[in-house]
């Protein structure tokens, strides 16, 4: 466990993103079903694949920042993960609370993205 200010700061930080995409890649597991269906509505080839694909890719890529290992890879195979997501976040194509709701996930994932490019950088 980090002693000074700095690195535990890094420390909780790390598990804080990395923890979010583990949680999202077993919630997804749980829904998995559903969301096979949805990537499907949307055109997503081999939906089942592409899904279990991304999971596995989350809780990876989520444990690894979450220890610090190979940190940079891991942040940019999440960046591109959410750069992903806005097929998911399509806010343009609703309106009122279903929109307000889907713009919230789509700036959310604009922020995760700068908190791992911060953290690539700092791992650089």
């Amino acid at each position: 466990m980090p002693v000074d200010l700095p690195s535990t700061l890094l420390f909780l930080g790390r598990l804080l993103l990395g923890g979010v995409f583990v949680f999202a890649g077993l919630r997804n597991i749980q829904n998995a079903d559903f969301l096979t269906g949805l990537m499907a509505a949307r055109g997503v080839p081999q939906a089942r694949l592409a899904l279990w694909v991304g999971i596995v890719l989350q809780i990876i890529a989520g444990v690894l920042v979450m220890v610090g290992l190979w940190t940079a890879i891991a942040c940019a195979v999440l960046v591109l993960f959410l750069i992903v997501a806005p097929m998911f976040h399509n806010f343009w194509d609703h309106q009122g609370p279903e929109r307000a709701s889907r713009i919230n996930g789509f700036v959310g994932n604009v922020a995760l993205s700068g908190g791992f490019l911060t953290l690539i950088a700092q791992s650089l």
